[in-house]
């Protein structure tokens, strides 16, 4: 394999709260080392301005400047708070946000300046990492699993790694490093916008609130009869695609039954799976809440642990994974598999987007 080279990765996820970026130095296939992270909240202007844009309405082009500079300050600082030359990164990978996704459409559109990034940073970036997979039948996300089946290399299978962010996805990793991924439901959107309008907080700190209210059950179900439950996989789902299925509830029992309705939504879930999971790993800001994480554990039947039980650090390990997918997609890797996005064959992707000499601290 060739030599590994350093990459930063950046992540603006679903939940809309910030930019993750990360140093990672791999050769696309394995992992040589995780260099130093960081989260640059959005501050509030910037957040509402992009929950406007969402579905594609409103001044997406002054969103979409204003996201890219934004990210192009969290690599400077980055850069200055780990010492890490700019020359000394080879590749950015930059996955912008999503403000609609309608893979059975073949829609799925991520907003951000790729060209305006490398020019600001003066280094090179990969974007549109979704494109190549939808064109050839996939259903563009998860992008993902084959990060997690780097990083799982040692652990004992079959495994399930959770992302919790947004919309919530599986990754399943079978004992010879198969691949089953896709989109299980809601994951922290819909209870992010009910805290938010409900409460006035940005979200469910610790699960507090939703620990003090009532499940709904009915409203559950309701919402587990969307025909997107018993559709086999790869499959994946917009963020707004079950409406609004707390309304009308007060804001502890809203709070309460959406973050059922994400752990109930995983283990309904595992119907599709080839194996049960000897162990499940949960990533994204969804392990920080306590409430939920007790209800996934009452409703999995196997263990259920934070990622940084096995050492992997949750905050940045999207962030990471798109440092690791820019790479693979340098070396014309394959991102996405049959398994992981419905795509007719394995294909790699991602589009170069070269910084000009003239960029900052330019290497030759």
């Amino acid at each position: 394999m060739d030599k590994a080279m350093l990459a930063i990765g950046l992540m603006s996820g679903t939940s809309l709260d910030g930019v993750d970026a990360a140093l990672i130095e791999t050769d696309g296939a394995t992992i040589a080392r995780f260099g130093p992270s960081l989260t640059t909240p959005y501050e509030e202007g910037l957040r509402a301005g992009l929950r406007a844009v969402l579905g594609g309405r409103g001044d997406v082009m002054a969103m979409a400047r204003a996201l890219t500079l934004a990210h192009a300050d969290a690599v400077g600082s980055l850069l200055a708070a780990s010492g890490t030359a700019r020359e000394s990164v080879r590749v950015i990978g930059f996955h912008g946000q999503t403000i609609q996704h309608r893979p059975d459409e073949g829609i799925t559109w991520q907003i951000g300046d790729s060209a305006l990034l490398a020019e600001r940073t003066g280094i090179d970036v990969i974007a549109d990492f979704r494109r190549a997979d939808m064109a050839a039948g996939g259903q563009g996300a998860p992008l993902v699993p084959v990060f997690h089946r780097a990083l799982a290399a040692g652990l004992e299978r079959p495994l399930a790694v959770l992302n919790i962010g947004g919309v919530a996805n599986v990754t399943w990793i079978g004992r010879d490093g198969a691949l089953v991924a896709f989109d299980t439901g809601p994951g922290g959107a819909l209870l992010d916008d009910w805290v938010r309008r409900h409460a006035g907080q940005a979200f469910d700190a610790g699960g507090a609130l939703a620990g003090s209210g009532t499940v709904h059950d009915e409203r559950i179900a309701a919402v587990l009869r969307h025909p997107f439950f018993e559709r086999p996989p790869p499959k994946s789902i917009d963020r707004d695609a079950f409406g609004a299925p707390a309304e009308g509830l007060g804001a502890a029992d809203g709070a309460a039954t959406l973050t059922a309705l994400t752990a109930r939504a995983v283990a309904h879930a595992v119907r599709h799976l080839p194996e049960p999971p000897r162990r499940w790993l949960v990533a994204g800001g969804g392990r920080r809440n306590a409430t939920l994480m007790a209800a996934l554990g009452r409703v999995l039947q196997a263990p259920v642990e934070p990622v940084g039980s096995v050492g992997w650090n949750g905050d940045a390990l999207e962030a990471q994974a798109f440092g690791f997918l820019a790479v693979r997609s340098l070396r014309g890797l394959p991102l996405t598999e049959p398994s992981t996005t419905g795509v007719r064959r394995a294909v790699s992707g991602g589009a170069l987007y070269r910084a000009s000499s003239s960029s900052p601290s330019r290497r030759t």
